[in-house]
C-alpha cells in the first residue's frame, strides 16, 4: 500500500509539473482545471499497471473514471476555449504580481496535486488489495457513480444551452435541474466521488479511512473553491438574489421553497 501511495504521488507530481510549465508558457493558470479529470485517468491507469491487477472490476473502475474524466475535461475545454484566464486565477495572478510563477507553482499546481492524491485514496486502496468478484458495494457504488455523472452532465448541458440563447444574456438559469439546486454540476460531482469510494470499499482500515476522499471533494465544492467563489461573483445580481431565496444551494429539494 505504501508503494502505491508513492507511485501515486510521483505520477501526480510529474503530471502537475508538466501542466505548470505549459500554464506559464501560455500565461493561463486556469488550464489546470482542464487537466484535473485526465489526471485521475492517468493515475488510475498507472495504479492498475503497477499493481498488476487482472480483476474484472479493476477494468470496470478504469472505464468509469475515464468516462468521468474525459467528459469533465472536454466540457471545461469547450467552455473556456478562446476565453481569457478564468476570473479566479486572473485575480490571483494580479494579487501575486511578480511572484506569481513561484506562488502559483505551490498554491495552484502542487496544492491541487496534493488534493488529487487525497481524493484518489479509494483508488489506491482498491488497487492495493486483492479484490475478487462483485459485492453489494460494487453494484451500489456503480449506480451512485452513474447517477452523479448523469446529474452533473445534464446540469452542464442545460446551462450551456441556456447561455447560447441571446435572450438569456445576463439572466440566471432557473429551469431543469437548476430549479432544484443552484449547483447541480457540483452536487453531481460530489455524488460521483461518493460512488467511487463505495465501489472501492473493502474490509480493511485503509479503505475505511479513504472516506476522506469524498468528504474532501464535498467540502471543497460546497465550502471551498466551488460554491462560495461562484456565488460571490453573483451576490449583487438581483435575479440571483431572488433565485437563491427559493432554491437549495447544493443538495436538491432540501430547503427549497415554492415558486
Amino acid at each position: 500500500m505504501i508503494n502505491l501511495i508513492g507511485v501515486a504521488g510521483l505520477v501526480v507530481f510529474i503530471y502537475m509539473v508538466i501542466f505548470y510549465l505549459v500554464a506559464q508558457a501560455v500565461k493561463n493558470n486556469s488550464i489546470v482545471d482542464i487537466g484535473w479529470g485526465p489526471g485521475f485517468l492517468i493515475l488510475t491507469f498507472s495504479l492498475l499497471l503497477y499493481s498488476g491487477s487482472d480483476n474484472i472490476f479493476s477494468y470496470i473502475l478504469l472505464v468509469l473514471v475515464s468516462s468521468w474524466a474525459i467528459r469533465l475535461s472536454l466540457h471545461i475545454y469547450l467552455r473556456n476555449r478562446k476565453k481569457p484566464e478564468d476570473f479566479r486565477y486572473a485575480n490571483w495572478r494580479k494579487a501575486w504580481g511578480k511572484k506569481q510563477p513561484w506562488i502559483a507553482f505551490y498554491k495552484i499546481f502542487m496544492l491541487q496535486g496534493a488534493a488529487m492524491v487525497v481524493i484518489a485514496l479509494p483508488l489506491i486502496s482498491f488497487f492495493g488489495t486483492e479484490t475478487e468478484g462483485f459485492e453489494w458495494n460494487r453494484y451500489a457504488g456503480s449506480a451512485l457513480f452513474l447517477f452523479g455523472l448523469i446529474f452533473e452532465s445534464v446540469g452542464d448541458y442545460q446551462l450551456m444551452i441556456f447561455k447560447k440563447k441571446p435572450e438569456n444574456k445576463g439572466k440566471i438559469i432557473r429551469t431543469g435541474l437548476w430549479k432544484f439546486t443552484r449547483h447541480p454540476n457540483y452536487f453531481g460531482e460530489a455524488v460521483v466521488w461518493w460512488g467511487i469510494w463505495l465501489i472501492c470499499l473493502d474490509n480493511n482500515i485503509f479503505a475505511y479511512l479513504s472516506i476522506l476522499s469524498p468528504l474532501t471533494v464535498t467540502f471543497l465544492l460546497r465550502f471551498g473553491s466551488g460554491v462560495p467563489m461562484l456565488e460571490e461573483k453573483y451576490k449583487n445580481h438581483r435575479d440571483f438574489q431572488e433565485y437563491a431565496k427559493r432554491t437549495p444551494v447544493f443538495v436538491p429539494f432540501i430547503g427549497r421553497k415554492r415558486y
